[in-house]
This record gives C-alpha cells, sequence and structure tokens, in this order.
C-alpha cells in the first residue's frame, strides 16, 4: 500500500504520467534518446506542445536532457518508469481479456436463447 506521507507524491507523478501526449512522449523515448524535432515527428504535435510536455517530464524526474551546443538531446531517467507502464498495460489486457470472454459468452447465451425461441 501507499505510505499515507507520500500520497501527494504519488499523485503528482501520476498526474504527469496522465496526459496522453507525455505518454506518447515517454514512448517515444523508450528506444532511446531523441532531439525536440524527433519527437514532434514521432509524436505530431507542434514543437511548443511537445517543449512544454518535456518540462513537465523533465520536472518530474522520468526525463533527463543532455545538451551538445545548442542541440538538446531527451531520454528517459526514471528506471521505473518502464515497469509503471509495462504494469499498467497489463492490467489493461487482462481486463480486456475478461471483456472479450464475457462477450462471447453473452453471444452464445443470445444464440441459444434465440434457438430456443425458434
Amino acid at each position: 500500500m501507499i505510505d499515507p506521507a507520500l500520497i501527494p507524491a504519488v499523485a503528482a507523478r501520476f498526474k504527469v504520467l496522465g496526459d496522453p501526449g507525455r505518454l506518447a512522449i515517454l514512448s517515444a523515448l523508450q528506444p532511446g534518446e531523441k532531439k525536440v524535432g524527433d519527437l514532434v515527428e514521432a509524436v505530431g504535435r507542434s514543437q511548443p506542445n511537445v517543449s512544454q510536455h518535456l518540462a513537465a517530464l523533465t520536472q518530474a524526474g522520468f526525463v533527463t536532457v543532455r545538451r551538445e551546443g545548442n542541440r538538446a538531446f531527451y531520454r528517459l531517467s526514471d528506471p521505473c518508469l518502464a515497469r509503471i507502464c509495462d504494469a499498467v498495460c497489463e492490467s489493461l489486457a487482462q481486463r480486456a481479456r475478461k471483456e472479450q470472454k464475457l462477450m462471447r459468452t453473452l453471444a452464445g447465451r443470445r444464440k441459444a436463447a434465440a434457438r430456443v425461441r425458434r
């Protein structure tokens, strides 16, 4: 369970992760370091929007920046981030499988009920 003293900090980190644009950027950074322009192209958002999201991700400690002259290269910096995303994705996949199984069961029952009515 979450230590009650950490709840505000945990909520703040999840808030940063709760934006689809930020998640897209994090996903684009999984293979490795990228420049802002590469991220703009990868996520299909404007440069100012990507830069704003990168600032939030950097402040939260999820991303770090390496400067080379006037160029900035961003990369993932939190080793726990992949585990968090994997856990959420696995949870969603399990839920989807259960819902699909339920839908197949219900469809089978509807077909059986329709045959009985004939």
